[in-house]
């Protein structure tokens, strides 16, 4: 079993964007993440730790700006804390080991698919690749994640 935590090396090689989001649970500006539009099949982990977070499969369109996600891949990785700042009640969504900030879960996603949305910023993740996994240690997922085409 891995161990994650949070990685002070991996916290000075951020970028400012990414240190801003992670550490001071800041928020990227909408439609501009990388990880956006990413359609390749494989995991997100936290950017910080590597913890696995949500998988490609789970991932969909939601229009808001930020990559959605249904559910996330390992949900003892994921912390929902309350958060009340902005004069509003959301649930704050955390990497639970890295303590990373990663957005924000909503109950207004896919019906079908278990109603919420797991609004992530881009900042927070680093994407592994379907045919990266088995190498970078998270072959175990494998079978979370579609197919290569």
């Amino acid at each position: 079993m891995t161990s994650y935590s949070k990685n002070q090396d991996a916290i000075a090689a951020l970028t400012p964007e990414q240190y801003h989001v992670t550490q001071e649970s800041g928020t990227e500006r909408p439609g501009t993440g990388a990880l956006l539009g990413n359609k390749e099949p494989g995991i997100y982990v936290d950017i910080v730790s590597g913890e696995p977070l949500f998988a490609s499969a789970d991932k969909y369109e939601s229009g808001c700006g930020w990559p959605s996600f249904t559910k996330p891949i390992e949900p003892a990785n994921v912390a929902e804390l309350a958060d009340n700042s902005l004069f509003m009640r959301r649930v704050e969504v955390r990497s639970k080991h890295g303590d990373s900030h990663l957005g924000h879960v909503f109950e207004d996603g896919p019906r079908d698919r278990g109603g919420l949305r797991y609004c992530i910023n881009s900042a927070s993740l680093r994407f592994v690749h379907r045919n990266d996994m088995q190498a970078e240690g998270y072959g175990e997922y494998l079978n979370q994640v579609e197919n290569v085409a």
